[in-house]
């Protein structure tokens, strides 16, 4: 049984992205939410931030927080983080949570367009990201949420920015490993995510035995910041679901 909760952020935030979820759960669960490396200040982990290194880095966070093992939770390009700690520190896992993300590697159009981002964000700067975001939220999101992610996303160095960028680009398919997660997991969709629609995150639910789907209406593919209620209300369920939840000191 475990009462720790890890939390892996998207691309290109931080772990403010988590600030609601980290509230709400206060005093029922220890929520661990690292900044992966070159985020929130944090130290970079070179010109790739691989998935690995990034997996590394949470096991660290965990050690840090006096932590055995922790019910795991990613989001987008934490989802691919999650399943790279799944597969190196698989003894620390006691759940896996899959939100707006998916298994399956870039191909090669893929790969290409992130290393142009790459190349764009070094020599320019992160600007222009803050003047054309990706679609991380829906058409429905408010300006002051908007606002806040792209506060956000200007905070981050754009050479890490650029560094994650390309690690995700190297990331492995994770789609043969599915069906051997041992895990209690539960997969998270949401209606408006146009940026890894719901028609690439549904399958990773088919394939994990056991898994379990739940879908968020009327949020893209931020979906823990434009429906915090309901995702919050989804970490709790799986929480239960692992055997953690209820009150915790430290």
């Amino acid at each position: 049984m475990t009462d720790t909760l890890l939390l892996l952020h998207a691309f290109p935030l931080d772990s403010w992205m988590w600030r609601r979820q980290i509230d709400d759960l206060a005093g029922e669960a220890r929520v661990v939410a690292p900044d992966l490396p070159g985020f929130g200040g944090t130290q970079p982990a070179g010109d790739v931030m691989t998935m690995d290194a990034a997996a590394d880095a949470a096991l660290r966070a965990l050690d840090e927080a006096g932590a055995r093992d922790a019910v795991v939770c990613g989001l987008s390009m934490g989802g691919y983080v999650a399943l790279a700690f799944w597969r190196r520190h698989r003894d620390r896992v006691t759940g896996l949570i899959l939100a707006n993300t998916k298994a399956g590697a870039d191909d090669d159009a893929g790969r290409d367009r992130r290393a142009a981002l790459a190349e764009r964000l070094r020599s320019e700067g992160n600007q222009f990201l803050l003047a054309n975001p990706p679609p991380l939220l829906s058409d429905a999101a408010s300006a002051d949420l908007w606002e806040s992610v792209k506060a956000d996303i200007g905070r981050q160095p754009p050479a890490s920015i650029a560094a994650a960028s390309l690690g995700m680009a190297e990331r492995v398919d994770s789609t043969g490993d599915l069906p051997h997660i041992d895990v209690p997991t539960m997969v998270i969709v949401s209606d408006a995510d146009t940026l890894i629609p719901a028609s690439a995150t549904v399958p990773m639910a088919d394939r994990i035995p056991g898994a379990t789907l739940r879908d968020i209406q009327g949020a893209g593919h931020l979906s823990n910041l434009e429906q915090p209620v309901r995702f919050t209300a989804l970490l709790r369920e799986h929480l239960l679901t692992c055997g953690a939840g209820g009150s915790v000191e430290g």
